[in-house]
């Protein structure tokens, strides 16, 4: 078996987890969002040093099967509001004011569409129809669309859409210079209900432009490389499939969805029966809660609170992170959402930056070791967070840079808490797991405040998102509406989607006798198992059933091992120290370098655990055990859960 390279690409750094049989190396790479390509393979080219002791990146990519990848990307460009300006055009019996019932859903429009929208009245004769669709593509060019949607009612099944569309492709023929792409919302879903399938439509065509720039550039440099498989990109339904074969929209919060598979696969390992994982990044905190042992997914998934047409991951991303900017607002710290990203990044990057973030923080604090930061790749400049602390935070407070320090730390932390605690109530069973370069920082801090007395810090931590990628499957879901519930009509509608299941596959490279495949039948919002000829009871007297059949290809996973609770573990000793303000304090903390401590070992905060690729603060009060296969986990002892 060849290589298996997993890349999840952050607003602020690029994670790279590469599978060689029972091994794992990783590396990061600093996001460039200029070219996302090139910070791709930056670190592929820097994997290939790792495993052959030059950088070699060609033989890298020859001897890989599969590489799979997954971004923040689109989650960040809507937290941000940074896309394309979109216009709608609307069919009779659909409007504006449908798809705004609420002040959310209004801000969402006037950011995303604003005054770019038309109605069309496809009562009209074709002549008129035809006139008043030129006159509607040319207003809303005018007004600045670069980009625009159509769609009408579901009572036809998309014929008007249809229509309009034989009218534009027509006068607007695709091949000429300036031509605007257009998206039909019935092609892009199937869905009855008008408002979802045109949010989804729209929230697709915002996301469009900047993944497929990106992903197909990327896909003929790999190509140059010689790569032996097409880049299969990995989807917020948890498969994964090529570039020409993946919708924009499934790009969304596909990041937070690998974390949500690796803490999966975690979790059931060591037998966790309440897990919430927390993933800090660069610019967002994408929380997690698993349920009845599997992800949570929410059958008409949520986007930045709108409902669509597709499932989703249940995943809360919050405008939280490692670069998340700390500013004066009223004279109050607000944490987020924006960010700085990783151009210029936070001030101790040394890029330019002058807005303070956490990173800048911890930094001053002393958690931080400039020195050592992504495994010393990047050396961080103290001097220039600390005046970015002094200049935005301390002085509009008029207070010190400690005292700044410390309200920047219990801001950031309260943030994180307050989105725990929105996704559920955490009961003495659950487990924190933090992960993401970020999560382990203040991972005890946020877990006391949250009422969480054990945290797992997986070994993979900073690349967690990208090893869990690794647990996906090469697969493809389609969904037809039968409106003949007959024995016969049923037969066809399945017929309609093995041929489409058969086509995608194809084009993968796979033939569908090697896949498994699964027939669901959809009634309103459930999902029921359907094998043969006749319907579920649930659906009867329905006139028409919408059946989904998912296909999958399995591709090979690492296999997890490790315990908990032996008895082999030795003391951890440290060796060094690093003076760290804690609790307004600054102590000389013990610090442990993972790299030159043996596992299984054990030990007791307060303490300052490093890696090359995160450093998480032990409080006291919490003591720690370490396995065999790297994980750790932390365990607040009874006294200090007392004094909280």
């Amino acid at each position: 078996m060849g290589l298996l390279i997993n890349i999840d690409t952050g607003g602020t750094l690029t994670d790279f987890c590469i599978v060689d049989g029972d091994r794992i190396h990783r590396t990061k790479s600093v996001t460039t969002a200029f070219d996302l390509s090139r910070c791709l393979f930056d670190g592929l080219t820097k994997a290939s040093e790792q495993l052959y002791g030059t950088e070699d990146l060609r033989r890298l990519i020859a001897s890989t099967d599969h590489i799979r990848y997954s971004t923040t990307q689109g989650t960040n460009a809507l937290v941000e509001r940074k896309g394309p300006r979109l216009g709608l055009i609307y069919l009779t019996g659909l409007d504006a004011d449908q798809l705004t019932p609420d002040a959310n859903s209004r801000d969402l429009y006037a950011q995303l569409i604003d005054q770019r929208h038309v109605t069309l009245d496809v009562s009209r004769d074709e002549k008129r129809l035809e006139r008043e669709a030129v006159s509607a593509v040319n207003h809303l060019a005018l007004a600045g669309a670069v980009r625009l949607i159509v769609a009408g009612p579901d009572r036809n099944r998309g014929v008007d859409e249809r229509r309009v569309k034989h009218i534009l492709l027509r006068k607007f023929p695709p091949h000429l210079l300036g031509a605007l792409p257009v998206l039909y919302s019935h092609e892009l879903v199937a869905d009855a209900d008008d408002v979802r399938r045109t949010w989804t439509a729209v929230l697709n065509a915002f996301l469009h432009p900047g993944m497929e720039r990106f992903l197909y550039s990327t896909e003929h440099r790999l190509r140059e490389q010689k790569i032996r498989k097409p880049l299969l990109i990995f989807r917020n339904d948890g498969g994964a499939s090529r570039v020409a074969r993946t919708p924009a929209i499934k790009t969304y919060s596909s990041g937070p969805r690998g974390g949500a598979e690796a803490l999966h696969a975690l979790a059931s390992h060591y037998g966790f029966t309440s897990t919430i994982g927390i993933d800090v990044g660069g610019t967002t905190t994408d929380l997690t809660a698993l349920k009845d042992g599997g992800v949570r997914t929410q059958r008409h998934g949520i986007i930045e609170g709108v409902t669509t047409s597709l499932p989703l991951c249940d995943v809360t991303s919050v405008g939280v992170g490692g670069s998340s900017i700390i500013r004066v607002v009223n004279a109050a710290l607000r944490v987020g959402p924006d960010s700085v990203g990783s151009t210029p990044g936070p001030a101790c990057f040394g890029f330019g930056g002058t807005l303070p973030t956490i990173t800048d923080a911890l930094l001053a604090m002393g958690l931080l070791n400039p020195q050592t930061y992504l495994g010393g790749a990047l050396r961080l400049d103290p001097t220039a967070g600390r005046a970015a602390i002094e200049a935005q935070v301390a002085q509009p407070l008029g207070i010190d840079v400690e005292t700044a320090l410390t309200r920047m730390e219990s801001a950031w932390v309260s943030k994180v808490v307050d989105a725990i605690r929105s996704i559920g109530k955490p009961t003495s069973e659950t487990v924190l797991a933090a992960f993401g370069g970020a999560g382990p920082l203040l991972a005890t801090r946020v877990a006391a405040a949250a009422g969480i007395t054990r945290v797992l810090i997986p070994g993979l931590a900073a690349v967690f998102s990208a090893f869990g990628v690794g647990f996906s499957d090469i697969v493809h879901e389609f969904e037809q509406t039968a409106e003949q519930l007959t024995a016969t009509g049923l037969k066809a509608t399945k017929d309609e989607l093995i041929d489409l299941a058969r086509r995608a596959m194809f084009a993968e490279g796979i033939e569908l006798d090697e896949c498994i495949l699964a027939f669901h039948v959809l009634p309103g919002d459930q999902e029921l198992p359907f094998t043969g000829a006749s319907l579920p009871q649930q659906v009867n007297g329905r006139s028409a059933v919408t059946l989904r059949l998912r296909a999958v290809r399995s591709l090979p996973r690492f296999k997890l091992a490790g315990a908990f609770g032996g008895t082999d573990a030795k003391p951890i000793q440290p060796r060094s120290t690093r003076r760290t303000l804690v609790h307004s304090q600054w102590l000389d903390l013990p610090v442990i370098t993972l790299s030159q401590t043996s596992a299984p070992s054990r030990g007791a905060g307060p303490l300052v655990l490093e890696e090359d690729f995160f450093t998480a603060l032990v409080d006291a009060g919490w003591s720690l055990e370490r396995n065999s296969a790297g994980d750790i986990l932390l365990t607040q002892d009874r006294a200090s859960r007392e004094r909280l």
